[in-house]
């Protein structure tokens, strides 16, 4: 709207950011500064996902081990993602690893709590159900536990992934050789906004597609046993 009205390098029209787009994509580094934050953000989703699951699993069905760090969840979840990442490039370096530790130990707190709350509110009658006809542990998992996580590590996915997309990119701004992030923080200094809303745009795209494409086609599956909502 504001390119419509004010004419000026500040408010490139969605056409102009169009053709930055496929430029930057046919010519330019954006298909491999993509590539770049995409590995980050799913090698940091996929370690604090399954850390995060055993973490949850073992502090919702352990009650003093819960007790005990519970109060370390909460300092976790509500430490700066800023701080950790300067701390750790301190420590670590302006390194690759520095930058993906970081962004696994943001989000290693929130897929932890999510999945303890739901163990907790696991249906204590299946566990019965499964003493009584004595189920292997095997058979238990894939009856009984499974199908009562999977709404919990689906939104543990979701709202991970949400978290992942924004903190690697400030990440990338502090400290990285490429990506998403560092080329915007570049465009940053020459004030060059069409290529700042390419990059934004490429990104989203990125994302529209991996939440459309893979995550709910997958949710539908794994849910399907569920009763629709009306």
């Amino acid at each position: 709207m504001l390119a419509l009205i004010f004419a000026h390098r500040l408010f490139p029209t969605p056409l102009a950011v169009a053709l930055e787009m496929w430029d930057a994509a046919s010519s330019g580094p954006l298909l491999a500064d993509l590539s770049k934050t995409l590995l980050r953000a799913g090698t940091a989703f996929l370690v604090a996902m399954v850390v995060g699951t055993v973490l949850g699993i073992v502090l919702g069905r352990v009650r003093w081990l819960d007790r005990l760090f519970s109060g370390w969840l909460l300092v976790g979840l509500n430490v700066p993602a800023i701080v950790t990442a300067i701390v750790l490039y301190i420590w670590l370096g302006l390194t690759e690893f520095a930058l993906i530790l970081a962004v696994t130990i943001n989000k290693l707190p929130l897929v932890t709590a999510t999945i303890r709350e739901g163990v907790r509110s696991f249906a204590t009658d299946y566990d019965e159900l499964g003493t009584v006809f004595r189920m292997s542990l095997v058979r238990r998992l894939r009856l009984i536990f499974l199908p009562q996580l999977l709404p919990f590590l689906l939104a543990a996915a979701r709202t991970g992934l949400s978290l992942i997309w924004k903190i690697v990119l400030v990440f990338e701004v502090l400290g990285s050789d490429g990506g998403v992030g560092y080329r915007v923080a570049v465009m940053f200094q020459f004030f060059d906004i069409a290529g700042i809303l390419a990059y934004t745009t490429a990104f989203i795209l990125v994302v529209l597609a991996f939440e459309y494409g893979a995550l709910r086609p997958l949710e539908r599956r794994v849910l399907r046993w569920r009763p629709a909502q009306s």
